[in-house]
């Protein structure tokens, strides 16, 4: 682990004498990308130069309460070197966690797709809801979205929405949302006040880009029809909707928003590459002998990843046991609270898998 830490402080002062070169300064693709080398080693790098100092310091407190008389003074470094100790400790485990391998996908940005699933209208209702939510959460935190596909329930919910959301760290933050949400409450509709439950599925793909996932023409059918969705007069008289079939999977995306059938093809295209790039990774995890995270599954009421209990105002994500108050507030996009708690469980997770020894080990 220290040879490791050692290298990464290596190249941290490597970085910042090329940043200092005018010559690289004056290249703005190669600076940029150095400084965000730079910025990416920062932290870890100054974890480990507090790690050595707070060494130094307990080094020097117990050289200095092994001297001590007994009384005041020998009582005043033996408690300096206990909270030495203490936060040399912890300095530890922070470094510890800092070295965890990080998801290659986290900066990538997302495909969001939320169904409804069991409940009916109700359900229609409550995809809508989390639809708003994500839109909200993305809005908070400056990233940029645009709706790829939208079927709307007569109600106010929609059967089926799909969003790209364009922004740094959005699947790391979003990853956590897959599988099925489902909500507890009584419906405008119910005369005699009782709670029903209600769900709906989301998936959060990475977006995969061209080099990612090549698409062989020759394996994809293209239909275009008549799109039937809202859009204005012109959409729903030319052929301007497209389905797009991979004949090697069968996985077929249709998309009929826009008025352009090119515009409808390109954003077919970026979800069908999205969905194939998550049925690879999940592929791979499997030979892995890994079990998927945020499997979908059937939408059934059953299978659930957290819970919005609205007369009680408590959300309950189950996988952590953690559960938060005050519905209104994460259902207008205030999610943080939920998201930090589910990427300091997959990092815990993460540092878990790894082998070799601690930092007070005999390991690397």
């Amino acid at each position: 682990m220290f040879d490791s830490l050692a290298q990464l402080e290596d190249r941290y002062r490597d970085l910042e004498a090329q940043l200092a070169d005018p010559e690289i300064a004056g290249d703005g693709e190669r600076y940029t990308a150095l400084a965000k080398q730079h910025a990416e080693l920062s932290e870890v790098v100054g974890l480990y130069r507090r790690w050595r100092a707070v060494g130094d310091d307990l080094e020097a407190a117990r050289e200095m309460a092994a001297e001590a008389d007994a009384g005041v003074e020998a009582d005043g470094m033996r408690a300096e070197v206990a909270a030495l100790t203490g936060e040399l400790a912890t300095l530890e485990e922070e470094l510890k966690l800092a070295l965890v391998p990080t998801d290659p996908n986290d900066d990538r940005d997302v495909i969001l797709e939320i169904r409804a699933a069991a409940g009916g209208d109700e359900a229609g209702l409550f995809a809508g809801e989390l639809e708003e939510m994500y839109l909200r959460f993305a809005a908070r935190r400056g990233w940029q979205t645009r709706t790829l596909e939208r079927s709307p329930q007569g109600i106010g919910g929609v059967k089926e929405t799909i969003v790209q959301i364009v922004g740094r760290g959005a699947y790391a933050h979003l990853k956590h949302e897959s599988g099925v949400h489902r909500v507890q409450r009584v419906p405008a509709t119910e005369s005699q006040g009782r709670i029903h439950t209600s769900t709906a599925s989301v998936a959060v793909l990475p977006v995969a880009e061209e080099v990612d996932v090549h698409l062989d023409p020759g394996e994809l059918r293209i239909d275009v029809f008549r799109s039937s969705g809202p859009g204005g007069q012109s959409v729903n008289t030319t052929d301007s909707a497209v389905r797009i079939t991979h004949l090697p999977t069968g996985l077929v995306v249709a998309c009929q928003d826009e008025k352009s059938q090119h515009q409808n093809r390109d954003k077919a295209l970026t979800i069908l590459r999205s969905r194939l790039l998550q049925a690879e990774q999940d592929r791979a995890a499997r030979e892995r002998a890994d079990a998927r995270k945020g499997q979908i599954g059937t939408g059934d009421r059953s299978e659930k990843i957290r819970t919005y209990n609205i007369p009680q105002s408590r959300i309950t994500d189950h996988r952590i046991g953690l559960s938060v108050h005050d519905v209104a507030a994460v259902l207008g996009g205030e999610l943080d609270a939920l998201v930090a708690a589910l990427r300091s469980a997959e990092r815990t997770a993460r540092l878990a898998s790894l082998d070799g020894d601690g930092p007070d080990g005999g390991g690397s």
